[in-house]
């Protein structure tokens, strides 16, 4: 048996992009990590790339930065001719399967505040 899963929760670098004439997403999403060395507490932030295609790159694109999500899917490597060092490079990416949208709901007015907390928005491919 195989398996390829990864789940992310982070928030977006930058707003969606949307690539090659609409047939993808791509988003930039931190993770945030931290330890402790000689008392001190070091942070870390990961960059993650995650694509986006299909109907879930509808729902993708309308994210912001800032958002806070949540993104499960594969991890997935390829390889690209560089174009300024003339060498061939490996990126890694987050195929991405499905978006769990985890911010809350902004308030509207005085009359919704009661439902502060409203369900949260998950998408799946």
């Amino acid at each position: 048996m195989y398996q390829n899963k990864v789940t992310l929760i982070g928030f977006l670098g930058s707003n969606a992009e949307v690539r090659n004439n609409g047939s993808f997403t791509t988003l930039s999403l931190a993770t945030k990590s931290s330890h402790k060395k000689n008392g001190e507490y070091i942070s870390h932030t990961e960059w993650h790339r995650c694509v986006v295609f299909g109907k879930l790159s509808e729902f993708a694109k309308t994210l912001s930065k800032g958002a806070h999500i949540q993104v499960e899917g594969e991890l997935r490597s390829r390889e690209y001719d560089s174009k300024k060092t003339d060498t061939k490079q490996r990126v890694w990416e987050i195929r991405v399967a499905s978006i769990l949208k985890l911010d809350r709901a902004e308030k509207a007015g005085p009359e919704d505040q009661e439902h502060e907390d409203a369900p949260q928005e998950e998408v799946a491919a």
